[in-house]
């Protein structure tokens, strides 16, 4: 038999605080107010949809939840890049296949 024998590592409870759950939150002022970012793993397992892109954020896909100073209900996940740029960016403007282009 070998000298080595795989054992059995017993699992560590993770500490079940505010910070552990949902990461810790910083408070950034851009030119349009100041906004909660919180960086978030991913390991939600849910998808969702990027408002910088209109583009899936994919599960286990690191990204930014952010939302104005006090409306905490207007929280979006953003990918970091879009987040970053959305300044830079213009409106994402949805149209159907059949719309006009320009108009």
């Amino acid at each position: 038999m070998s000298p080595r024998r795989n054992r059995r590592q017993q699992a560590v409870t993770p500490v079940d605080d505010d910070r552990s759950r949902h990461g810790v939150d910083t408070l950034e002022n851009w030119p349009d107010g100041q906004w909660r970012v919180r960086a978030v793993t991913g390991s939600s397992g849910k998808t969702y949809r990027c408002p910088g892109c209109d583009q899936e954020v994919r599960a286990g896909t690191g990204h930014l939840v952010c939302w104005p100073e006090g409306h905490i209900d207007d929280r979006r996940h953003w990918h970091t890049a879009c987040w970053r740029a959305r300044l830079r960016r213009g409106p994402v403007i949805q149209r159907s296949r059949n719309a006009p282009r320009y108009g």
